[in-house]
């Protein structure tokens, strides 16, 4: 088995793509543009004799249309996911999330892929105050990262039905770990309260997600590739609930700072107030969290602090 891996220097793919190779014989081609989000040395330990790395864009038809001809699958990490940038400039966001998705559905019905897994956000489902959002739920994306994210995953399916392409997605709660880049939150505070700088937290802090640690994502997205049903989506969330004061509390006490250094900022817009996943079906299928928030906040500040 051959797999592309797309957007494998990011986060989520980086720790994907190390999965892959400390745990399954596949072999990798990763394809990242490296741009700001996106760092080569992610991928510095891997095991070179099973990993191929490509430097490109998704939305270039022609070499996405070299890469995906010699691969089985693909797994599509490759976006742009900063909700703060895309309300700055959405038109990344629509280029990188819906035409390079495009572009990669293209391919892999061209070459005949045996797989697409499209890896997506709760974000899509738009927020929730009570209870937990399940697959079936109607998609109300509430800011322009999430639209396009939804609209990536209607594409996909869109494909499944269309042209019978084997499309599975996954949609996972926020997560958090190593190699993720230092703007979002938890790496940002890491950062931030171990220089003895100010925590932005915005508004009253009182927004609430739910926290699933990278390495049980990619456990989750991995069965799915290898046990999820086609045309099906699957949740992946921890059932871990913290409202954004309570991470920037936690952060300062495990680094001993001052709780002085929080500070409420203006909201942005569309700040959506809380989300929560119903992953009862990944669950079904043999997976659940194996590490806890503080285990894992733990390892991630240890790898913040060290780097």
């Amino acid at each position: 088995m051959r797999l592309l891996v797309t957007g494998g220097a990011g986060f989520i793919g980086s720790n994907y793509v190390h999965h892959l190779l400390s745990t399954t014989d596949v072999e990798v081609v990763t394809i990242d543009a490296l741009t700001y989000a996106g760092d080569r040395s992610n991928l510095e330990e891997v095991d070179k004799s099973r990993h191929e790395f490509v430097e490109g864009d998704i939305t270039n038809r022609s070499l996405v249309c070299e890469v995906v001809s010699e691969v089985d699958a693909i797994v599509n990490f490759a976006a742009e996911s900063h909700v703060d940038r895309s309300i700055e400039g959405v038109r990344p966001f629509v280029e990188s999330n819906i035409k390079g998705t495009q572009t990669l559905l293209d391919a892999a019905v061209k070459h005949d892929i045996k797989q697409f897994i499209q890896v997506s956000t709760d974000e899509v489902y738009g927020e929730i105050l009570e209870g937990e959002f399940s697959e079936n739920d109607r998609l109300h994306p509430r800011n322009p990262y999430a639209a396009t994210k939804a609209g990536a995953d209607h594409l996909a399916l869109s494909y499944y039905e269309t042209h019978g392409l084997s499309v599975k997605i996954t949609r996972s709660s926020n997560n958090f770990g190593p190699r993720q880049h230092h703007e979002k939150l938890i790496p940002k505070f890491i950062k931030r309260a171990a220089a003895g700088q100010i925590l932005p937290v915005y508004g009253d802090g009182s927004n609430v997600r739910e926290w699933t640690y990278v390495k049980d994502n990619c456990r989750a997205i991995d069965l799915v590739r290898k046990k999820g049903q086609i045309g099906e989506i699957y949740n992946v969330g921890s059932g871990i609930e913290y409202t954004n004061l309570d991470i920037a509390e936690s952060i300062i006490d495990a680094v001993g700072a001052s709780e002085d250094l929080i500070q409420f900022v203006t909201d942005r817009p569309g700040h959506d107030q809380r989300y929560a996943l119903d992953s009862s079906k990944i669950r079904d299928l043999d997976w659940e969290p194996q590490w806890n928030f503080n285990q894992g906040l733990e390892r991630t500040i240890r790898y913040y602090i060290d780097k």
